[in-house]
């Protein structure tokens, strides 16, 4: 089968490179998938990289995330078990961990059902405990992780307020239904939030950038408001003045949402039957802004690095998958 494979750490596009590969072959309470779909994420990068807190043996095959066909031919969303990732043509899984890819999905947008969801999800409702009419905000809200809070912000009846980094992505921002939308280039995001919350800063901060997005976080946070820390896109992981969350009583909360698969697996089967549902009535439909074949993968995944992608770039590698 092909594979792409990364022999060493570096830039996805001087690193990973397209081979014929012996297909892999199950573990114990593994199952083989013909990969369908499988969408890049931002922790692919950091992977290639060698910047991941997971760091796969060399050689290894990225793709944390796609949509599969089992053997009795059953569509599903699976989490391959590196070194054997889903920028390829077959993949394994945990057996125990595959969940029905919906209905109502085609393979790409089923396979973007899953980290991305999940952590909005998770961070939304499990962590920051989001209440009708309060007012989120989302920073990237056009990126893949961003497009997930702002669709799941807009199902729990929140008033979404989305941060985005030049025109085209704001654009995509008020397409995925953000009640205002700013523009972290041109305009001061502190002070836009304060004057469309009449001083009051936002309930919920979902922040996957950390940098200097997480110091307009704590100083556009309300009072007894929630920021959600999911990720350092940025590159800087900031450093929280404490003193400042005491008086201004707001909370700070982490989320790693691969613990959940082994600390409260429940939970993810949960969450899995509530965004299913929520897809099939159209609350939320990921948005999936290419579709590559095999052979652009590594492409792909340098442009996620490069930060000029909007929602998901979706690899197909085989042929036929439902798109």
């Amino acid at each position: 089968m092909q594979a792409w494979q990364v022999h060493e750490n570096g830039e996805p596009g001087e690193v990973m490179r397209l081979e014929d590969v012996a297909r892999p072959t199950p573990g114990d309470g593994q199952v083989l998938l013909k990969v369908r779909a499988a969408n890049v994420n931002f922790p692919d990068v950091l992977m290639v990289r060698g910047h991941y807190q997971v760091r796969p043996p060399l050689p290894f095959t990225p793709g944390l995330e796609i949509c599969g066909e089992t053997e009795d031919g059953r569509r599903v969303i699976a989490n391959p078990a590196l070194p054997y990732g889903g920028f390829a043509e077959y993949a394994v899984a945990d057996a125990a961990a595959l969940l029905p890819a919906p209905d109502s999905l085609d393979d790409a947008e089923a396979a973007a059902l899953h980290i991305g969801y999940q952590t909005g999800w998770f961070g939304l409702h499990r962590r920051a405990r989001l209440e009708a009419g309060e007012t989120l905000l989302v920073h990237a809200a056009a990126g893949g992780v961003g497009s997930a809070a702002v669709q799941l912000g807009k199902a729990a009846g929140a008033r979404v307020i989305g941060v985005v980094g030049g025109a085209d992505k704001a654009a995509v921002a008020r397409e995925l239904g953000c009640d205002l939308v700013i523009d972290r280039r041109s305009e001061d995001v502190i002070a836009a939030v304060k004057e469309a919350t009449g001083g009051r800063g936002a309930d919920v901060i979902y922040d996957p950038v950390g940098g200097e997005a997480y110091t307009q976080s704590a100083k556009a946070v309300a009072f007894e408001g929630r920021i959600v820390v999911v990720g350092f896109a940025s590159g800087t992981i900031p450093s929280p003045s404490l003193n400042h969350a005491l008086v201004k009583n707001y909370s700070v909360l982490g989320l790693h949402w691969g613990l959940y698969n082994t600390k409260n697996p429940k939970l993810v089967r949960h969450c899995h039957e509530q965004l299913t549902e929520l897809a099939a009535r159209g609350a939320i439909k990921p948005l999936v802004s290419e579709r590559v074949p095999l052979a652009e993968a590594a492409a792909a995944v340098q442009r996620v690095g490069d930060g000029t992608t909007t929602g998901r770039i979706a690899v197909l590698p085989t042929e036929g998958a439902r798109a």
